[in-house]
């Protein structure tokens, strides 16, 4: 069978063209899932990066779901931190920064704290000072009781500062500060 040199050309071209037209396409649809994948990881992480300035807690429960993302989207993670960004969301200044900050908070809280209770003691104390008797012994066990909610109180505190402090110490020391590449 022969078959025209021109017809020949002419399919050759047009499956050249078509090739051509197809890897364009399939190019363009990478980079849109590409450009989706990044945009969906700055809506989902810059509210919670934010968030995380405020409550160093928001960091630790967000932390493991943005290193399993990391995994599953690295090329979106690397595109995201190409631009002048440090490891997305959490790098090693927010991680440094919301123990600093959990820090302060606590130690705000405790003096809070303390001068609540010793506001309460002054009270009773001073009740106990103009009572006698039934109502002094009262008093005194009024006192006691506020000593113990206190004690009490600042333990539970106490125990999540130092959980949540040794917590966030461990993600910036098993991130070797966080910067490093996974």
């Amino acid at each position: 069978m022969n078959t025209d040199p021109a017809l020949t050309i002419a399919v050759t071209v047009l499956a050249a063209i078509c090739g051509g037209v197809g890897l364009l396409v399939v190019t363009l649809l990478r980079a849109r899932r590409r450009d989706a994948q990044i945009f969906d990881l700055l809506a989902t992480f810059g509210p919670v990066a934010e968030r995380a300035r405020s409550d160093p807690r928001a960091l630790l429960a967000w932390y493991p779901t943005a290193e399993a993302a990391r995994r599953t989207f690295p090329d979106a993670f690397a595109a995201i931190e190409r631009n002048g960004t440090n490891r997305f969301p959490f790098g090693a200044a927010q991680l440094e920064a919301a123990h600093a900050r959990w820090t302060t908070d606590w130690l705000e809280w405790e003096r809070n704290h303390d001068a609540e209770y010793r506001q309460k003691s002054e009270a009773i104390e001073a009740e106990l000072d103009r009572s006698t008797g039934v109502a002094s012994q009262a008093a005194r066990t009024r006192l006691e009781t506020l000593e113990r909610q206190k004690l009490a109180r600042y333990q539970r505190r106490y125990e999540e500062y130092v959980q949540t402090s040794r917590a966030l110490a461990n993600l910036t020391g098993a991130t070797g500060g966080a910067n490093a590449s996974p």
